[in-house]
């Protein structure tokens, strides 16, 4: 039999084609940019990149990829034409082009075999089954954060990344602050001693849920899709505020149903950095309720996860702390840490880099995507992170303690607790 054919990838045709004008054009001069040198990366080298959902955030999160030299980021794909079109302007203008393509459905993107990788920055509601399409359509991507909504969604994600063999970043980039990195590293390896505490100070702890706003005339669908932008979650009457990020006051935005509750927001990053500090381990299995702003959760080990409301570390937004039986460290978005002992530094430098950039953790993501192996926010990671918020903020809505099995992954003899897993989702998405 013979043996059958297989396609060459995109990287092989290139370079396939690259030696084949070489050979029939000699002695044509090759630029120095095809050949990667005097610091341009060769095409072969290249990461071509589309962006799903570039708003606000997204923005910074672009700016990021932009400056990376082997990022070629060709197409972006957003509800709102308004938004196309100032995403397409900044990618032009910044390759000297007029190449980047515009979608209205990310899964036309997503139909491109030549993109390599996406960012996902749409609102939260989007951001786990966009990714798992992306997962399907054989795309990596950088996914920011909250990456779901609930504990079922965590779940079918880190199964959707493990199966599928694609790279997941969750844009939880505090991983890549060297003065964060150092404090987890104090905790896991036991320099505090045996961990105890560890601290986590999600700026706010209430189990908002989404309710609908007045309705709006609705756009025509080319300036804003509103059904897409609705996508999995239930329906609802069309609203510009639910198009404009938070609306905490009016019970709209991002809460519950468009997010995963009050806790989930600041808890992505500060509980995901008290997950590092615990080396990854699976959520906790006990959830109390708040008591005198503070809620406490308790892993396997008897290590306690406290989510704390009030009375934040002076460090800037972001506080972790960790307690050992020997010595304790904070850190926060200032860049600092302290410590109980300034021998826990054992004569190292760490750098202070304040504002919690997301150009390191970008840029951790595009090796990995070369190199195959795990980014430091990788879908397990995220997952058991997203879930120990999830579980937290079903004790805050029941308003009693809440014991959670990492076997079975269920709330232990509680039904109402189980009932707040997951949710019913509009199709086609379901996941």
């Amino acid at each position: 039999m013979a043996k059958q054919k297989t396609q060459p990838s995109r990287r092989q045709f290139l370079e396939a084609v690259s030696i084949g004008t070489a050979a029939t054009m000699a002695p044509t001069i090759i630029p120095a940019s095809a050949l990667g040198r005097d610091g341009a990366v060769a095409p072969s080298e290249r990461i071509v990149v589309g962006g799903i959902g570039i708003g606000n955030r997204g923005g910074y999160d672009l700016g990021c990829f932009l400056q990376q030299q082997d990022v070629q980021f060709v197409a972006v794909a957003d509800i709102k034409q308004k938004r196309r079109d100032e995403v397409k302007k900044i990618v032009d203008t910044h390759h000297g082009n007029e190449q980047c393509k515009t979608y209205r459905d990310f899964r036309e993107l997503l139909d491109r075999s030549d993109i390599d990788a996406v960012l996902i920055a749409t609102g939260p509601n989007w951001h786990a089954t966009a990714a798992m399409t992306a997962a399907k359509a054989g795309k990596d991507m950088y996914c920011e954060k909250p990456v779901t909504k609930n504990i079922s969604q965590s779940l079918i994600l880190a199964d959707t990344m493990r199966r599928t063999g694609r790279v997941f970043q969750a844009g939880t980039q505090r991983r890549n602050l060297p003065h964060f990195a150092f404090a987890c590293e104090l905790a896991r390896t036991g320099k505090l001693g045996k961990l105890k505490k560890v601290f986590a100070h999600p700026a706010g702890m209430q189990a908002l849920m989404s309710g609908w706003l007045a309705p709006e005339t609705e756009p025509d669908k080319d300036v804003v899709d509103w059904d897409m932008y609705l996508g999995p979650a239930a329906w609802r009457p069309y609203n510009k505020a639910l198009l404009d990020g938070f609306n905490f006051e009016k019970g709209g935005g991002f809460v519950g149903a468009f997010n995963g509750g009050g806790v989930l927001e600041w808890g992505s990053h500060c509980v995901d950095l008290c997950q590092w500090a615990v080396n990854d381990c699976l959520p906790p299995v006990e959830y109390n309720t708040k008591k005198d702003g503070q809620l406490m959760a308790r892993y396997e080990d008897g290590t306690q996860l406290i989510f704390r409301e009030t009375g934040w570390i002076p460090l800037g937004s972001c506080p972790v702390r960790f307690e050992g039986e020997t010595g304790w460290v904070e850190a926060g978005d200032s860049g600092k840490i302290v410590l109980s002992s300034p021998e826990l530094l054992a004569g190292r430098d760490v750098a202070e880099i304040g504002g919690y950039p997301a150009t390191f953790h970008v840029r951790d993501f595009l090796d990995c995507v070369k190199t195959r192996r795990q980014p430091k926010g990788n879908a397990q990671a995220a997952c058991n992170a997203h879930i120990a918020c999830h579980a937290a903020n079903i004790a805050l809505l029941l308003d009693r303690q809440v014991k959670y099995d990492n076997v079975t992954n269920m709330f232990i003899d509680d039904d109402e607790a189980n009932r707040l897993r997951s949710e019913a989702l509009r199709e086609p998405w379901r996941l």
